[in-house]
């Protein structure tokens, strides 16, 4: 088992080492831009070996490029375009389905790009020295440079942690240079056995996480103050385009910067507060969630409704969340899976009873209206969630494998698991105990 993260590395490079790292990066940034312009001419290929059959002798040529870096870049944009044009199949099809008439236009021009990054290989474009230096490569030749990051990390790349590859990032607002380094870090195996806890996580936007375990240990996180915070920045930025000269376009910058990194800081601390050792997370698969629960406009009088609640939406940075837990969970020998979204806030985790009306104008309060069973909304979805989750997990002690992320492409598949989900129990809310029927086994 291995985990991959990204060690942040400070350069501390003098006058004429920034100039050089500057002129490898606006050239690679152009080469970007230069072979997305070529491709898109060409038939918006988003293989990248035919891309750069078309555009490496010019690259090499026109750019000084090196020969790893001239085939790094048909890669990187073969990538861009592989992904707009899933996006665009998935446009297509849901225009067929009625499902929206919003037009994908996403490679009506080619992609540009316009972050100054070079991407790197271990062993050829970059290599470590021993006191904290690491040597780069630029048009005129390698440069060694001095280094400094988290302690951690440096340690992980002094025990000689595995490599994977790196880029160059340069920070408009300190000016200065930075080393994104993939290290590979090996983990070993986990058992069931060594799993002693399993924790429901239920995601939302008025409280952003909502966690339960089975002896019932609860904890919320309040997402009144980052709900604030957009709003603030909606304010702002509303105010700045329609001022609309530089200095207003220099502001917006800066402010969506401000935003995303309050953003991930406030995820970071909710889900170093979640994690614990030893335990099974369970996360909702919320693929395409946005696409599936878009507000519809009715009318000119509701338009301001509907954008207000799909910017709320839009805003929403749950795969940021899960990304967190699922990366810190594996250093503290615990292990995060997805399990089923389907109805975890309107199924009722005391005796399985699905329905609209269980959510009260899909308020807070969850009421059963088969067994009368009321309780927080949020803190329901959690518990089915945790159900859920011990669902999969007894399924890896009997067939001695995991599924970190359901199948839901297999109709028959889906209603089997919905159907063994009824038949899971929460017994009540003051003692909680798990009833499953006799054929699991347990």
């Amino acid at each position: 088992m291995h985990q991959i993260i990204t060690a942040k590395l400070k350069l501390h490079t003098n006058t004429e080492q920034t100039l050089l790292l500057r002129e490898v990066s606006l050239a690679y940034r152009d080469a970007l831009n230069y072979t997305s312009q070529r491709n898109f001419e060409n038939g918006k290929s988003a293989n990248g070996t035919k891309i750069q059959k078309l555009v490496y002798l010019d690259l090499r040529s026109k750019f000084s490029l090196p020969s790893q870096m001239a085939c790094n870049v048909p890669r990187q944009v073969g990538a861009t375009y592989k992904g707009l044009l899933t996006k665009l199949k998935q446009n297509q099809e849901a225009i067929k389905k009625g499902k929206t008439k919003k037009k994908f236009k996403g490679l009506d021009q080619a992609p540009k790009y316009v972050s100054r990054t070079c991407n790197l290989n271990y062993l050829r474009d970059f290599t470590f020295k021993n006191n904290q230096q690491v040597s780069l490569i630029t048009l005129k030749g390698r440069i060694i440079v001095n280094y400094s990051g988290y302690n951690k990390h440096l340690e992980l790349i002094k025990k000689g942690s595995r490599i994977k590859g790196a880029k160059i990032y340069y920070s408009k607002p300190t000016k200065t240079y930075y080393l994104l380094v993939s290290l590979q870090i090996e983990l070993p195996e986990l058992k069931p056995t060594d799993l002693k806890q399993t924790v429901g996580v239920d995601v939302g936007r008025r409280f952003l996480a909502v966690t339960t375990d089975l002896n019932n240990k609860s904890q919320f996180f309040s997402g009144k103050e980052i709900i604030h915070k957009a709003n603030k920045y909606q304010r702002a930025r509303k105010t700045l385009q329609q001022k609309g000269t530089r200095s207003a376009t220099r502001r917006l910058v800066a402010l969506s910067g401000r935003e995303r990194r309050f953003t991930a800081d406030t995820n970071h601390k909710i889900s170093k507060q979640i994690i614990k050792p030893n335990t099974l997370f369970g996360l909702e698969d919320l693929t395409h969630i946005r696409e599936r629960t878009s507000p519809k406009r009715k009318g000119k009088k509701a338009s301001k409704k509907p954008k207000k609640a799909q910017r709320k939406q839009a805003k929403w940075s749950f795969a940021e969340l899960h990304f967190f837990l699922d990366y810190k969970a594996v250093f503290v020998k615990s292990l995060a899976i997805k399990v089923d979204a389907n109805y975890t806030s309107k199924m009722c985790p005391k005796c399985g009873h699905v329905s609209d009306n269980n959510r009260p104008n899909k308020g807070l309060i969850f009421h059963c209206e088969a067994c009368n069973f009321e309780l927080h909304a949020d803190l329901a979805a959690s518990r089915n969630i945790a159900l859920r989750t011990l669902l999969f997990r007894q399924d890896w002690e009997r067939t001695g494998i995991l599924s970190v992320c359901p199948d839901v492409s297999n109709v028959e598949a889906k209603a089997e698991r919905l159907d063994r989900y009824s038949e899971l129990r929460w017994s009540s809310d003051t003692s909680p105990r798990l009833l499953v029927r006799e054929a699991m086994g347990s």
